[in-house]
């Protein structure tokens, strides 16, 4: 199921602090259990895949551990498990959305890793556009289920940003495994170090310009009470650089290793949410008084979680 790539889905998060919103009790809520049912959505996506790459996992130095390529779990209990994921996302998106636009958004998400899984990861190009799409559809789906619109520049940048990661990573693949990239994965055959360079920089270069502009949109600071998050611009700089060092490294480039292993690299990601947002450096004051209000709405919804259950 591999926990540790959860950290991907706090993208579902992006609009709820980029609008300011962040401590909007009924907003966060949601967008908690919207951020859940993501998780397990994409763990019925790392399960299909693991059925699928089994026999190409065994023969790889990590992935031969993971638990369907070792035999600790059968095929069969792994399909199984996967179908009881999915009916749990069914009940609970029909549960918990009064749109239908967050379930169907789900569904295409689950649509497009099906292709993925199955056929799409060895087609050069659409491999990436795929795994970039990942991450646009959560910043969507977190936008959806809070009712909230987001700056056409933010999306630009999510997106831009998700190529020059998906680039990275491919790159990185290249570099550590060498003439046997193609044995490891097969459509790194299609990819030459000289293409994947040029396509990582200019997706770096439009990231960082679609972020200044996003901080220089006049609604920006009225949403996030603050008007210093340009000079946020210098670190994401700064973060680019970083990543792209290790792309050029034997360490794994995939975005959830990367925030997980490099302890550096994710408290200055940090140090630039708190200098650019102070709604994320410093609680609201009026929190500890809605103590009582949040403890009423978080029994609400766990009861509502025990009737799903």
């Amino acid at each position: 199921m591999r926990p540790k790539h959860y950290i991907k889905n706090g993208l579902v998060f992006a609009a709820l602090i980029c609008s300011g919103r962040l401590f909007e009790l009924d907003s966060l809520l949601l967008v908690i259990w919207g951020t859940i049912l993501f998780c397990l959505l994409s763990s019925v996506v790392y399960i299909l895949n693991d059925i699928k790459d089994a026999d190409s996992d065994r023969h790889h130095e990590s992935k031969r551990r993971r638990p369907i390529a070792s035999g600790d779990v059968p095929v069969q209990k792994a399909y199984a498990l996967m179908f009881i994921l999915i009916a749990v996302i069914a009940a609970t998106g029909i549960f918990v959305y009064d749109s239908v636009s967050p379930p169907l958004l789900l569904s295409l998400y689950l649509v497009l890793n099906i292709g993925y899984s199955v056929k799409l990861k060895h087609v050069a190009i659409f491999d990436i556009v795929i795994l970039m799409s990942g991450f646009l559809i959560r910043v969507i789906y977190g936008a959806l289920i809070i009712g909230q619109p987001i700056s056409h520049w933010l999306y630009l940048t999510v997106m831009s940003l998700s190529f020059y990661m998906t680039l990275g990573k491919r790159r990185n693949e290249l570099i550590r495994h060498g003439r046997d990239a193609s044995e490891v994965r097969k459509v790194l055959k299609d990819y030459g170090a000289s293409f994947l360079d040029k396509n990582m920089y200019v997706c770096m270069a439009l990231s960082i310009v679609f972020y200044s502009l996003w901080t220089m949109n006049p609604i920006t600071p009225l949403q996030v009470s603050s008007e210093r998050l340009i000079w946020t611009v210098p670190f994401v700089i700064i973060i680019f650089m970083r990543y792209s060092q290790i792309t050029e490294t034997a360490e794994s480039a995939d975005p959830g290793d990367v925030l997980l292993g490099q302890t550096p690299f994710i408290s200055f990601i940090r140090l630039c949410s708190s200098h650019g947002n102070p709604a994320v450096r410093r609680q609201n004051p009026w929190f500890f008084l809605r103590r009582l209000e949040w403890q009423q709405h978080i029994s609400l919804h766990f009861r509502r979680c025990c009737w799903i259950v």
